[in-house]
């Protein structure tokens, strides 16, 4: 009464005829990033990593600079 091999390889040529390729690779590695995360939470990291990314972030937001000229002020005409 179990799923066979042969019935198991149609319906997994159904939803890749479904879905695609590229799709199925996004949601794995969308579910595998996610898995990852629970998984460094879990040991405790995950504090740790998540106040590295906002000190990396707050880091590029004050590396960046505007760099300009002003070639002429232009009175306003009325």
């Amino acid at each position: 009464m179990g799923i066979s091999l042969w019935q198991l390889l149609i319906i997994l040529l159904i939803v890749l005829l479904l879905f695609g390729t590229k799709k199925l690779r996004s949601i794995g590695s969308d579910l595998g990033g996610a898995v990852k995360g629970f998984k460094s939470s879990m040991q405790g990291g995950g504090e740790n990593d998540e106040a590295k990314a906002n000190e990396d972030m707050n880091h590029d937001e004050s590396d960046r600079v505007i760099e300009g000229e002003v070639d002429a002020k232009e009175k306003d005409k009325v």
